[in-house]
């Protein structure tokens, strides 16, 4: 997942998976098929467990808001690890549908318990009401890609957190 996550699927050659995983050429493809099956069950098994996180962080908390904040906080913290997600998006848009499948279940998955938590902040009166739940987990959701994408292009520590603010402001 590692070398995916920062190399890519085309950046990313049979030999540097191989090193990475400490494995012969030939076990890497009676294991995994090849390249594009290993990427699929990495970008799949990092999906599933960023979901998971992002649903812990929103569920981590008694108040709905301060869960909204714990998932921003830990998307500030970890800017600059490369996402699968976002990578595969840059490198594939949604010209591959299996791809397409992996990252829209987790999209669903995530949105689902976003939604509803944004909703119980609104019902807590820590979230504005002038906006549908779902639209403002949409804008929670892209300036998540935004970060990382700011990280990668070597956007500064103080900056990630600003942007992270900003997008909490909005909330407001």
């Amino acid at each position: 997942m590692a070398v995916f996550r920062e190399y890519g699927f085309e950046g990313t050659s049979a030999g540097m998976l191989v090193e990475a995983m400490g494995i012969g050429r030939q076990s890497l493809y009676n294991t995994f098929g090849d390249k594009w099956q290993l990427y699929q069950m990495a970008l799949r098994r990092y999906a599933a467990d960023e979901t998971g996180e992002h649903i812990a962080m929103l569920q981590s908390k008694p108040r709905a808001l301060d869960g909204i904040v714990s998932m921003v906080d830990r998307v500030v913290a970890n800017a600059r690890d490369a996402c699968l997600g976002v990578g595969s998006i840059c490198e594939f848009g949604r010209s591959r549908p299996e791809l397409v499948a992996i990252r829209d279940t987790a999209d669903r998955a995530m949105r689902t318990v976003l939604t509803a938590t944004i909703a119980r902040a609104q019902a807590e009166g820590d979230v504005a009401l002038d906006l549908a739940a779902d639209i403002i987990a949409s804008f929670i959701v892209m300036s998540f890609s935004g970060l990382r994408i700011a990280a990668r292009a070597g956007a500064s520590d103080e900056d990630l957190r600003t942007l992270g603010d900003l997008a909490l402001r909005a909330l407001r």
